[in-house]
């Protein structure tokens, strides 16, 4: 069966942070997905646009709102990235194929941890408005971590998310902040014991760098005393 492909437009293109964009494009007809997947954009190279190759991008928004909404991160001469900064408006079309993936919040009784490093915040953005949406009553942790304030993005959104929802807990740490920081400091994987009561209690979804996501699915087997079952972790470059 081949794979559904659509042509999107975009609506809107920001600057948030250091080195990511917020982007959105229209939703179009009969796209459907869940929190958590991911779609794949036709993007062209910039020096030679009938170069074209795929480039996977976890979709944040929630299967409820209205446009698609994805967070980029910039990687330095990285074909995707010179075409967001350089290339893309709005108005422009680009083909869409998806949606893929499995990565998606499980209907478990378990409470639910969240790690998630820059662009990795992306698809657990759309699990939580999808799962709240539907009344999930679950505690749910969030652990957020970039490098320092520049590279912050969403804080206040996900503050209003968790202010809303007694349910919802974020802690942010930078791994190097400024002076001024008063949050939480140190990289994601020593910041989250501290924070999360029952680690080994929790189901957990860990998506950022890939060094990032392999160091913790070690610590969890082995020190947080979790089981493969519970652990749900992606990666990207």
């Amino acid at each position: 069966m081949p794979t559904p492909t659509y042509t999107i437009t975009c609506l809107r293109k920001e600057l948030i942070a250091a080195d990511v964009y917020d982007v959105w494009f229209d939703t179009p007809e009969g796209f459907s997905f869940r929190g958590g997947q991911f779609v794949l954009f036709d993007i062209p190279l910039i020096d030679t646009p009938e170069d074209i190759q795929p480039r996977a991008f976890s979709v944040a928004s929630a299967p409820t709102e209205k446009d698609l909404r994805f967070a980029i991160k910039l990687l330095p001469g990285g074909r995707a990235s010179r075409w967001v900064e350089e290339v893309l408006k709005e108005g422009d079309q680009i083909i869409m194929k998806g949606p893929f993936g499995f990565f998606l919040l499980d209907q478990s009784p378990r409470d639910v941890a969240f790690i998630a490093t820059s662009t990795g915040i992306a698809p657990f953005r759309s699990q939580l408005l999808e799962a709240l949406a539907a009344g999930d009553k679950r505690r749910m942790d969030i652990v957020y971590g970039v490098r320092s304030e520049e590279d912050l993005f969403w804080k206040e959104e996900l503050e209003s998310l968790s202010r809303k929802h007694p349910n919802v807990h974020l802690h942010i740490a930078l791994s190097s902040p400024s002076p001024a920081w008063t949050g939480h400091r140190g990289r994601v994987q020593i910041v989250a014991p501290q924070v999360i009561q029952d680690l080994a209690a929790c189901t957990l979804y860990v998506c950022g760098n890939p060094e990032m996501t392999k160091e913790v699915k070690q610590i969890a087997l082995t020190e947080w005393g979790m089981m493969k079952e519970q652990l749900h972790v992606e990666g990207y470059i």
